[in-house]
């Protein structure tokens, strides 16, 4: 039987990809990408010649049975998504669990990802957190705000940059002006950049700055 790895990909810098990564890359027998135009750049800045083949939301429901099929039968298959660590609010919960239902050995590599970072350089409490990634867009969203506005640990967000002052204006009416909140945006990128204060402080800045780049908004819990 082979074995399936989650493989990491830098978020932003080229650099941020481990020395076990990339050995990983150019050992499997395949390469599952979330889209193989973005990753075969980097593979190729890697000097990976491993065959690729799309993975992503819209096709992992058909193809999760054939690739466990695929790794039973003795091949070696990593998967990657665009930016990070798969599963992350990206691809591969579906075939990571159809593996451990199948038997399969899955090995998850230590790795980039964009939380991690924008929440330690916060400055609020990481002792005990929560991870929302992306709030509902429209059905569930206020009901997601109400509960979360009694959560007591930080809380971790995704967001897009178009819709992010929205998101700020409904945090403020339900969590309040006096949340303290820090948005990290293009990580590890050439115009990084991490804004901390009150909602409306946040507010201020990025109505008069509008974001670009993808963004993690990190959000004090209740005291």
């Amino acid at each position: 039987m082979g074995k399936l790895y989650l493989v990491p990909t830098p978020i932003g810098n080229l650099e941020d990809i481990t020395l076990r990564a990339i050995r990983i890359l150019k050992e499997v027998d395949l390469i599952l990408a979330e889209d193989t135009r973005n990753s075969g750049k980097l593979l190729k800045h890697l000097e990976v010649q491993t065959p690729m083949q799309s993975h992503h939301m819209h096709n992992e429901h058909k193809t999760v049975d054939h690739i466990v099929s695929r790794i039973k039968a003795g091949e070696t298959i990593a998967l990657i998504s665009d930016a990070g660590t798969p599963a992350i609010s990206d691809p591969g919960f579906l075939l990571t669990r159809a593996c451990v239902e199948a038997g399969i050995e899955v090995d998850c590599l230590p790795g980039a990802t964009a939380f991690v970072p924008a929440l330690v350089n916060s400055g609020l409490p990481n002792d005990k957190f929560v991870f929302e990634g992306f709030l509902p867009v429209k059905k569930g969203r206020q009901t997601r705000l109400k509960i979360l506005a009694e959560e007591t640990r930080t809380m971790i967000f995704y967001e897009s940059p178009h819709k992010l002052l929205k998101t700020l204006g409904h945090f403020q009416e339900y969590f309040g002006d006096d949340r303290r909140v820090s948005v990290s945006r293009e990580i590890t990128k050439m115009h990084e950049e991490t804004v901390r204060g009150s909602i409306p402080e946040v507010q201020e800045h990025y109505t008069a700055n509008p974001p670009k780049g993808e963004l993690v908004v990190i959000v004090a819990g209740k005291a």
